[in-house]
């Protein structure tokens, strides 16, 4: 019924969804970065299965290098980014005493 490229895109999509919904229903910024990084994780797992079923039609044939350096950066870049976020948000915490996002912007006006 479903060959394996789409069961690859249906995953990403739930992904995506999770992580649109992690957004928008978050007021905690640790749920907000989590949200993020499983968008970023769906983007990757996308780009791969796309990469794999482009190059070559077949579930066990070899998967395009440069795809696969694209990944492992963004997946390097990701968790760079979300270290300096939980840090930012260990002073924002350690300063505010909160990680509400609408509480912290009512605290700026």
């Amino acid at each position: 019924m479903f060959d394996m490229l789409h069961i690859y895109l249906i995953v990403g999509l739930a992904l995506y969804m999770l992580g649109i919904y992690a957004l928008a229903s978050a007021r905690n910024m640790i749920k907000l970065v989590l949200g993020i990084e499983i968008l970023v994780a769906a983007a990757n797992l996308n780009f791969l299965a796309l990469a794999g079923f482009t190059t070559s039609p077949s579930v066990l044939g070899p998967i395009d290098p440069m795809a696969q350096t694209f990944v492992i950066l963004s997946i390097c870049v990701g968790g760079a980014i979300a270290a300096v976020a939980m840090s930012l948000i260990v002073n924002a915490y350690y300063h505010y005493g909160t990680l509400d996002v609408r509480e912290l912007r009512r605290l700026r006006e």
